[in-house]
């Protein structure tokens, strides 16, 4: 009989939870498109951008830029782990790229945009630009024609 009729199509060595971890990690969004979840919010007069980014050493694998009126933040991730035991050996990596953009409003100035990273958490700081004169809103009224 052909061998690959013979073999099971997963590892038999593999505990049922170990089979399941893809299943969970589909669940708690690991896998996910390659979005970065964020969170935006105004403190006082200064836009502020939290972006969630777990095992990520900023100075190597995060890129923050500003074009055409949007924050871009791109980042990648490399994870790898190991098993080693009597009678086995089991190692896995994940990798992938993460982006996300997030419009600014009008008139913020590049020049003072600040970011920080702590405890897996990207801070990313933008002051609004003060409040300009602006008509008051009017109604426009629809003649028939």
């Amino acid at each position: 009989m052909n061998e690959v009729f013979k073999r099971p199509s997963f590892d038999l060595r593999r505990s049922p939870f170990e089979m399941m971890e893809p299943l969970r990690r589909m669940f708690e969004g690991d896998m996910e498109s390659s979005s970065i979840r964020v969170e935006e919010l105004v403190d006082g007069n200064t836009l502020v951008v939290r972006a969630e980014l777990p095992g990520i050493d900023p100075e190597e694998d995060v890129d923050i830029s500003v074009a055409e009126e949007h924050l871009h933040i791109r980042a990648q991730r490399q994870e790898r782990t190991e098993e080693k035991g009597k009678d086995r050996y089991r190692s896995e990596f994940r990798y992938g790229s993460f982006s996300r953009s997030i419009p600014l409003p009008k008139g913020v100035k590049n020049d003072d945009i600040s970011a920080t990273y702590r405890d897996g958490v990207l801070e990313v700081r933008a002051p609004l630009p003060a409040e300009s004169e602006q008509e008051p809103a009017r109604k426009i009224h629809i003649t028939r024609g």
